[in-house]
């Protein structure tokens, strides 16, 4: 197969369709972050595992989105917060993507 690149088009119109679904089944939610620095050292051992995982050869998808969304739960500052959780949904389009190449 190659290095079969699929469009997030496709997986990105599920994400708004399950967002609409969700809207629609809650209504608007405004819940507290619940996020910042207590989180810290979460996030530095989900960071420590995935360097591991790399570089004993076994990084997988979980090891990154897991990544992801420690350091995104160690944030106080809500820019910072809110590039964290554009690069979470970044990893998770990107591994759905991965499943779909799968079949």
């Amino acid at each position: 197969m190659g290095d079969v690149r699929s469009e997030p088009a496709a997986v990105l119109a599920e994400v708004a369709a399950e967002r609409r679904a969700q809207d629609k089944k809650w209504g608007l939610q405004n819940h507290p972050d619940g996020t910042g620095p207590a989180y810290a050292a979460e996030a530095a051992l989900a960071r420590k595992e995935c360097d591991e995982a790399a570089a004993t050869g076994s990084l997988s998808w979980r090891h990154i989105l897991l990544e992801e969304v420690a350091e995104a739960t160690a944030e106080d500052d809500p820019e910072a917060l809110r590039r964290e959780l554009i690069q979470v949904a970044a990893v998770a389009v990107a591994w759905a993507e991965a499943l779909d190449r799968r079949g």
